[in-house]
């Protein structure tokens, strides 16, 4: 009588089980039997893995960074989107452009999973909403002119997703940045950064390299795209909001730098420029009056360069 052998019914594999982000670091199994100075040597070398996967990415920086130029010449706005780390990194971004760069509030927007509240205390699960990602973006409206930037360590996360997904829909641009090559993003997005920066030291803490190199691709694509717009001149931020004491010294000193006025000449005619650094300068250099050189400004797309070189 011939014996029926029973099948093992495989159990399947989780979707992170082969994701990059979630691999044991070799190099740290044994970190907790070190000392201080170990774990800071450790985690000091490790982190070098970071600049050297921004580097391995420079032209997908590089084409991510026209994207946005275009859509901010085109009066269009950038949108992060991410979850945890990722989603805050996204708000971060957004919350510096207008004091560093001048643009509108609407100009840079960040959408976080779990809303403002997960910004300061983290919100389990609302990461794996895909239909809330959507219904996020949604609210936005997004259009032809904008690029929706999705930020997901994983590359996996269902709420950044359902948030591509829509972004797609609408006829957007959309950008994709990772830390783990091979998640499967690339199918959601026009153009992909995989920044590989391998296993963290704590398995599966992706605030850690992967949180670091996304802040570093995030800092190129944004500054290197608000340089290219002419929000600065050199490298001196002249269209900083001077709405601070701090930030009103440093567009002083700024207009002292370019106009070689001493910093009391500089404060007064900033005062008389109502505070805006690109505005004073173009009434020192040119001699023009207040009204003049905000139209010469405007004239010239809002480049002080230009504004310079065609008076």
């Amino acid at each position: 009588m011939a014996v029926k052998h029973s099948r093992v019914r495989r159990v399947p594999h989780s979707k992170w089980e082969q994701l990059r982000t979630e691999a044991r670091n070799p190099a740290t199994r044994d970190i907790d039997t070190l000392p201080i100075s170990g774990i800071v040597d450790l985690m000091t070398r490790d982190v070098r893995h970071v600049f050297e996967a921004v580097e391995r990415e420079k032209g997908a920086i590089s084409r991510g960074v026209q994207l946005l130029v275009d859509a901010l010449q085109s009066r269009g706005r950038i949108v992060l989107v991410g979850a945890g780390t990722s989603g805050r990194l996204g708000v971060l971004e957004a919350a510096e452009m207008p004091p560093t760069f001048g643009v509108q509030p609407r100009t840079v927007v960040a959408i976080m999973a779990g809303g403002r509240q997960a910004v300061h205390r983290a919100k389990e699960g609302v990461e794996d909403d895909r239909a809330e990602g959507d219904r996020a973006l949604g609210r936005l409206r997004p259009g032809k002119h904008d690029v929706v930037i999705g930020v997901s360590a994983s590359g996996v996360t269902p709420f950044v997703r359902g948030a591509l997904a829509r972004a797609r829909r609408a006829g957007a641009h959309v950008l994709g940045l990772t830390c783990s090559p091979g998640s499967g993003m690339r199918g959601l997005v026009d153009l992909l950064v995989e920044l590989d920066v391998g296993p963290e030291v704590i398995t599966g803490s992706t605030r850690l390299k992967a949180g670091t190199a996304t802040k570093v691709a995030l800092n190129l694509l944004t500054t290197s795209a608000m340089i290219r717009i002419g929000k600065t001149y050199g490298n001196l931020m002249v269209d900083v909001q001077a709405n601070s004491k701090k930030l009103r010294d440093r567009g002083t000193r700024i207009v002292s730098t370019i106009t070689s006025l001493d910093y009391d000449d500089s404060l007064k005619l900033l005062r008389r420029a109502k505070w805006n650094v690109k505005t004073a300068i173009v009434m020192h250099e040119r001699r023009f009056s207040y009204r003049d050189a905000e139209a010469h400004l405007r004239t010239a797309g809002g480049s002080v360069r230009r504004a310079l070189e065609e008076a």
